[in-house]
């Protein structure tokens, strides 16, 4: 999705579909401009471009004036959403998060036909990412959302096709039906549908999404919370760099992690950085066991390592707590998973050097080859992986390569 150079949004910071709408840009890596609905900023741009009347939230992209908008609307007037071009090709890749960007990208310039299929935006959990700083060859560090942009243009350059908000619903084999009726027929397939965020059991969180509850690390709404008191759980990379951008944008930040420490689960330079701010402070053994709200999150109960309570005053709370695979769909299409539903691959599906119940081939799998032969798994979804942006990419390279040595012995040659 090409970015647009003028687009402001007039809207209600505590409408839940203005935050969607917000999060949607934000993840697109779209530049735009907030304007609260309801000062005389918003009234000024609104009277002109004569909406003053128009239902919230308006969205002027140029001259083009959108109102009452909804994400789904946006995606129809600037036709995000795609329908495959092709219907067979060498290579799909399930999903577009840094493993499967990474696997389109050398895939593509490789010469393979490759379709990549996501039913969201590019870069998975990636794009919620404020900064990426231990990133392979950006010193300075880079957002989530514009690394997997470019990621994105850099397949697209090679002749990658993205299909993007238009996910798979279900497959045969290597056939895969998309949400808009479409089939691609593949040669050879990666999955890396990545994570979806593990949930925070807590009665009334459900209630309380996108209403001052937010899972991620809340990209879009740091610039909105300063001089507020928040709250983020969590104690991995995306929390870190979550408390950083909130501290950074004049929040008070409340971190509270389930562990003794930082340093078992974060990267040293964040712990570092985390521990010198002078707006966080960090509860270790800590949980949050109750929220409190009128129609908004207005306090949460902190509980520690003791039983003690604290009743704190926020405006928002952010939950990095990791995820969970994206695999129900494994099991019902014979893809072995561990106890927690991760994708097992290559060795890991031997049984004392047995190969898996039913495995077709005279080999054993390849290293990142799940129990259907030319299927590979890459990135947070495989058992095993690291969970990191700069190891997923590599798994999505190294998956391409496996998946040349695939395609070598469906045309007659050998894998070894």
């Amino acid at each position: 999705m090409p970015t647009r150079p003028t687009v402001h949004v007039v809207g209600r910071r505590t409408d839940p579909e203005d935050y969607r709408l917000r999060d949607f840009l934000t993840r697109s890596a779209q530049p735009y401009v907030w304007h609260e609905a309801g000062t005389p900023d918003a009234d000024a741009f609104l009277a002109r471009h004569d909406a003053t009347e128009a239902p919230l939230p308006v969205l002027v992209d140029d001259e083009q004036v959108l109102s009452g908008l909804t994400v789904e609307r946006l995606v129809a007037a600037w036709r995000v959403n795609d329908r495959p071009k092709h219907d067979t090709c060498d290579l799909v890749i399930v999903g577009a998060g840094p493993a499967g960007l990474g696997a389109a990208v050398y895939a593509a310039s490789d010469g393979l036909t490759t379709v990549v299929i996501d039913r969201d935006l590019p870069g998975g959990q990636a794009s919620h990412t404020s900064m990426i700083e231990n990133f392979f060859g950006f010193p300075d560090g880079i957002g989530g959302a514009q690394l997997a942009r470019l990621a994105g243009r850099q397949a697209e350059k090679f002749n990658a096709e993205l299909v993007l908000l238009n996910g798979v619903v279900g497959n045969d084999g290597l056939a895969f039906h998309l949400e808009s009726g479409d089939t691609v027929t593949a040669r050879v397939a990666i999955a890396a549908p990545g994570m979806e965020w593990r949930r925070l059991e807590v009665e009334g969180i459900d209630d309380l999404l996108d209403k001052g509850v937010y899972y991620g690390a809340g990209r879009s709404e740091a610039a909105q919370c300063g001089g507020d008191s928040v709250v983020v759980i969590g104690a991995g990379n995306s929390a870190g760099q979550a408390v950083m951008n909130l501290g950074d944008a004049g929040a008070k930040v409340t971190m509270v992690v389930r562990g003794d420490s930082l340093t078992k689960s974060m990267s040293g330079y964040l712990v570092d950085r985390i521990e010198r701010h002078p707006l966080i402070e960090v509860r270790l053994r800590a949980q949050v066991t109750a929220v409190h709200a009128d129609d908004w999150l207005r306090e949460v109960t902190i509980t520690g390592a003791d039983g003690g309570e604290e009743r704190l005053s926020v405006q928002a709370m952010f939950i990095c707590i990791g995820g969970q695979p994206r695999t129900g769909w494994a099991e019902e299409k014979g893809v072995r998973t561990d106890e927690r539903g991760y994708i097992l691959t290559g060795p890991d599906l031997l049984d004392h050097g047995r190969r898996p119940e039913g495995w077709p081939l005279d080999r054993d799998p390849l290293a990142l080859e799940m129990s259907l032969p030319g299927f590979f798994a890459a990135g947070d979804v495989r058992h095993g992986s690291t969970k990191r942006v700069g190891s997923a990419v590599g798994e999505g390279a190294m998956a391409v390569a496996l998946a040349h040595r695939r395609l070598a012995e469906l045309d007659g040659g050998a894998t070894a």
